[in-house]
């Protein structure tokens, strides 16, 4: 099985290069699963019921998320909807949405941090609760692991290894170079970065996050402008062992 996951999308630039290039992609690749971050597709927060749409029309099978899911309440009905998009398994009991999802031959989990971030619950119990209580999945899982700490994610990636084909960090925007298949066969990447404008600070507007540091008040951070980057990984699988086979960047740019 061939997978591919993209980094947070970011506004409008981001749904854009997407468009552009996911079909491309899934030629190229002869991908059989698409997986992207949503959660900043919106205006660079949240994300809305079209939104998603577009970004499923672009040739995403599935749309995971984060922290920001929340930020438009348009969104809501569609967590708990038939629309193949994911909040974090790990929030409290009764919020909208759903943590995981089977399509076709693959098990997509969505898990949340919690250093620097909220005080979510334990996402390494979470996700040992759903592998032990979740009967016929498939050997192909996924996990996007969006979390702001590298030690986060790197402890994930080894709490996981060889219990999961993949362990893919978002949240931060920025891409890391440590692609590697773990030990025990786990595919790994700290962060896969983002789908946004290049000149920016991870996606926004640089004067607008320039004068935030410099005076500490807020202010709208619109998303930057100009060329645009789409981050992801490509992760081979094997369907009958779970095990990953490789993991490798891939980057393109649009203007």
């Amino acid at each position: 099985m061939i997978v591919l996951a993209v980094g947070d999308v970011i506004g409008k630039p981001g749904r854009q290069a997407c468009a552009r290039l996911l079909p491309e992609l899934r030629e190229r690749y002869s991908l059989d699963l698409v997986i992207v971050n949503a959660e900043n597709a919106a205006g660079g927060v949240g994300v809305t019921p079209d939104t998603a749409e577009e970004l499923l029309n672009a040739g995403a099978d599935v749309l995971t998320s984060g922290n920001h899911v929340w930020a438009h309440k348009a969104i809501l009905p569609c967590l708990d909807s038939d629309m193949p998009l994911l909040r974090p398994l790990n929030y409290p009991p009764g919020v909208p949405g759903r943590g995981y999802i089977v399509t076709g031959r693959c098990l997509v989990v969505n898990l949340i941090g919690r250093t620097f971030m909220n005080a979510f619950d334990c996402p390494f119990r979470t996700i040992d609760r759903l592998l032990s209580e979740l009967r016929n999945r498939p050997p192909v899982i996924i996990v996007d692991f969006h979390a702001e700490a590298t030690s986060e994610k790197m402890a994930m990636g080894r709490y996981l290894d060889g219990r999961v084909s993949a362990v893919l960090g978002t949240h931060t925007h920025v891409g890391t170079i440590d692609t590697r298949v773990l030990p025990n066969g786990t595919a790994y990447v700290t962060d896969i970065g983002m789908v946004g404008p290049v000149d920016s600070v991870i996606g926004d507007d640089s004067e607008a996050v320039l004068q935030r540091f410099l005076t500490m008040l807020p202010n709208r951070l619109p998303v930057g402008k100009g060329k645009t980057v789409l981050d992801a990984v490509l992760v081979e699988v094997d369907e009958a062992t779970g095990r990953a086979v490789s993991i490798s960047r891939v980057t393109r740019e649009v203007d």
